[in-house]
């Protein structure tokens, strides 16, 4: 019986936990981006290290999510995902 209260809270929660959040810049991969990160932590994670994160930095802790704490992130959605972040979330260096 509790197997079940669990799948429905996860069903009826979903759409909410899927929902973009007002503040991420629109763009394509916005949503896998924020889909796939808020499995894990929300998503103002991204907000917050964008001050000092690179393209390349970016692409080191993705991967460092899919390959150390085991993100559900297959190859094309973290191509989308690192598309996003570099080009809206990403700081430049001369």
């Amino acid at each position: 019986m509790k197997q079940l209260w669990v799948l429905g809270l996860m069903v009826f929660a979903a759409p909410a936990l899927a929902q973009t959040p007002g503040w991420m810049k629109p763009g394509p991969g916005q949503e896998a981006t924020a889909t796939s990160c808020a499995v894990c932590h929300t998503p103002d994670y991204i907000r917050m290290n964008s001050v000092f994160l690179t393209p390349e930095q970016w692409k080191a802790e993705v991967g460092k999510m899919r390959n150390v704490f085991g993100a559900p992130i297959d190859d094309a959605t973290e191509k989308q995902i690192l598309e996003y972040l570099g080009s809206n979330y990403a700081v430049r260096k001369p």
